[in-house]
């Protein structure tokens, strides 16, 4: 396979539609439901988020996503109704090593484990490795999230190393455990 990775379909960003849920591009239109997911004490934990944002802020950042070709921001929403479970990133695309970077973000505790997170992971690395041409898709998750570990892991992504103490949180320190997939992996 060539170098070349497709931009134009990390520009164009087509919708990914799966059994539960479909991926559609990020904008401002879910600005409601991703300023209450960035307040979610849970999901900042997982994210490991320090920041506190302002409305403005995240109405930007929302505004800004659409027609990027170096990474594809999607929302993640239930395929039945539509509403928003919260978002899935490949970033950081490196296109001379065919390489992304991969985080995703649900909105609480309303929507973990049942799921929408593995469905949604499966569909992005789908679209990464046979749309745009991704020959590595690499993320890092803390060691307080065995639950993301097992969809990770579930997914194909496999354990490469260990950043010692990466993490402040709450009074402690913790690790951020590094995985990866490889377009030549096997994808349950």
């Amino acid at each position: 396979m060539s170098a070349v990775i497709d931009t134009e379909a990390l520009r164009a960003q087509p919708e990914l539609t799966g059994e539960n849920v479909v991926l559609t591009q990020l904008d401002e239109t879910y600005f409601e439901p991703a300023w209450q997911a960035v307040h979610e004490p849970e999901g900042t934990r997982f994210t490991g988020t320090h920041a506190t944002f302002t409305e403005e802020q995240i109405r930007t950042w929302l505004s800004s996503r659409p027609g990027l070709d170096d990474r594809a921001d999607y929302a993640i929403l239930r395929k039945d109704d539509r509403v928003y479970l919260g978002d899935v990133v490949l970033n950081d695309v490196d296109a001379d090593n065919r390489s992304a970077s991969f985080r995703i973000a649900l909105t609480g505790p309303d929507v973990f484990g049942k799921g929408y997170g593995t469905e949604a992971t499966k569909l992005i690395l789908d679209f990464a490795f046979d749309v745009v041409g991704l020959h590595r898709v690499s993320l890092e998750v803390f060691d307080f999230n065995p639950r993301a570990q097992r969809v990770y892991e579930k997914s194909g992504f496999v354990r490469e190393g260990l950043q010692r103490d990466a993490l402040w949180w709450d009074g402690e320190w913790h690790d951020a455990i590094s995985m990866a997939i490889l377009e030549t992996d096997p994808r349950p």
